[in-house]
């Protein structure tokens, strides 16, 4: 029974746990599987603390069973999950592997006989390397090819998935991947980031076309942000303009492409030369109406003037004895909130999720238990801001915990773990920690303390 101190959830709402492909699944060479570009980034030096691979990471692929069972075990309504798109399309085109095909309607099947709701991401970074050679999102042809994935698992799938989200994260897809090297491919060029940005945009584009053609009345597709507030670190003029080209950099250059049919003027002058060429009909394709944006937030960026550095580049600062992750990100619970009002008054998507949302913390096993009271009080302190936004008029229809377990953490490996499950990686075993225990606890509740 709920206390009277409890803030109690709509009756609709979801809570849910998120994983990608390639974070969680493992079994890289198995059943027709084709190479990924993060296959072959991790065979960079360097590119991967400790040398780690996604190779094996959570044998998730193996695994589903007692995975779906923790699930269970923690009450969740939803498991978001990418598909791998090497395992559906090894050369990147041609004729569908049937065997990857199966390997997710099996999940999809299993999830329902759990009583668990199925989320579907068709793109969380592991482009094939076969187009990749061609390319990659470099060629407008890639948002082509990304179509014709949409169609093939929407056909495959469609049944039993009624909430899509196309690309997840593009900035960090096209960012991080072309312009900073942090991710694969690991390209540092902004003009090649901007045009992979725009060709990602595209596919999200052709991704809803051929997702409509399969749904179902009452399904749902959309897109997955990543949006921070960008705040300055004075009141001075310079950090009030690093932070408003900060802003344009991370949320407005794709939230304006989305719901307003354009790139922000301020950013087209600024970005100049390097602007990809936009087509006829490339801003049509890209905003059409979704039915769901779904949104990752982990920390705020508070910016400042770098008098030192070109326009673009503004130093990004920790407030000093602020609170942080692992991941040295500040812990900025309130930020949720702003980006959900922000959102809703600027841009008014319709329904909104949080698609993510968590924090990695030096978890150690002791006794057979993980506890991780900072990850607990992280989670309730962003719930807690989450509700403010829904009593505000905010359309938020549910939560999904980044993440379900510890997993391969792209370039920083198995050495930052998020998970509310903690993995053993040489036995893989499960356990769930305080936080997923807490977790399990809201579930049932449906709120938590106020």
């Amino acid at each position: 029974m709920a206390s009277r101190s409890t803030v109690i959830f709509p009756k609709d709402w979801i809570w849910g746990a998120a994983t990608a492909a390639y974070q969680v699944e493992g079994a890289t060479r198995e059943d027709g599987r084709g190479p990924s570009i993060w296959d072959t980034f991790c065979r960079v030096p360097g590119a991967i603390a400790n040398g780690d691979t996604g190779e094996i990471a959570c044998d998730h692929y193996h695994r589903t069973a007692g995975d779906i069972a923790l699930m269970r075990e923690l009450g969740l309504g939803a498991y978001r999950f990418s598909i791998s798109w090497p395992r559906i399309f090894p050369t990147g085109s041609g004729r569908p592997n049937a065997a990857g095909l199966d390997f997710y309607r099996r999940l999809v099947d299993d999830l329902h006989a759990a009583g668990i709701t199925p989320h579907v991401t068709l793109y969380h970074w592991d482009l094939p390397q076969a187009l990749q050679d061609q390319g990659g999102w470099e060629n407008r042809d890639t948002a082509r090819r990304f179509g014709e994935l949409a169609y093939t698992v929407a056909a495959a799938l469609g049944a039993g998935v009624h909430h899509w989200y196309t690309i997840n994260e593009p900035w960090v897809a096209s960012f991080l991947g072309h312009w900073m090297g942090q991710h694969a491919p690991g390209k540092r060029d902004l003009r090649v980031a901007l045009l992979a940005a725009h060709n990602l945009l595209l596919a999200h584009g052709e991704g809803l076309v051929a997702l409509r053609s399969e749904m179902r009345p009452g399904d749902a597709a959309g897109i997955v942000l990543n949006l921070a507030p960008c705040e300055p670190a004075t009141d001075s003029n310079a950090d009030l303009e690093a932070a408003h080209r900060a802003d344009g950099f991370v949320n407005r250059w794709f939230l304006d492409a989305l719901y307003r049919g354009a790139y922000p003027d301020d950013m087209v002058r600024l970005y100049g030369d390097a602007m990809p060429e936009v087509e006829a009909g490339d801003m049509a394709l890209i905003s059409q109406p979704t039915d769901l944006l779904g949104i990752n937030y982990y920390t705020r960026n508070v910016v400042a003037h770098d008098p030192a550095a070109p326009p673009l580049e503004t130093r990004r600062i920790v407030p000093v004895d602020a609170p942080v992750t692992a991941m040295g990100w500040e812990v900025y619970p309130r930020g949720i909130y702003q980006v959900l009002k922000r959102v809703h008054d600027d841009y008014a998507p319709g329904r909104m999720l949080i698609a993510e949302n968590g924090a990695a913390y030096d978890d150690s096993l002791v006794d057979g238990q993980v506890d991780d009271p900072e990850r607990e009080v992280f989670l309730h302190d962003h719930l807690l801001e989450v509700y403010r936004a829904i009593e505000e008029g905010v359309p938020v229809g549910g939560y999904f915990v980044w993440s379900l377990l510890d997993n391969f953490e792209w370039a920083w490996g198995y050495g930052k773990r998020f998970g509310i499950v903690y993995v053993d990686f040489a036995t893989q075993e499960r356990i769930i920690k305080r936080s997923g225990h807490w977790y399990g606890h809201v579930t049932r509740e449906h709120g938590i303390s106020g």
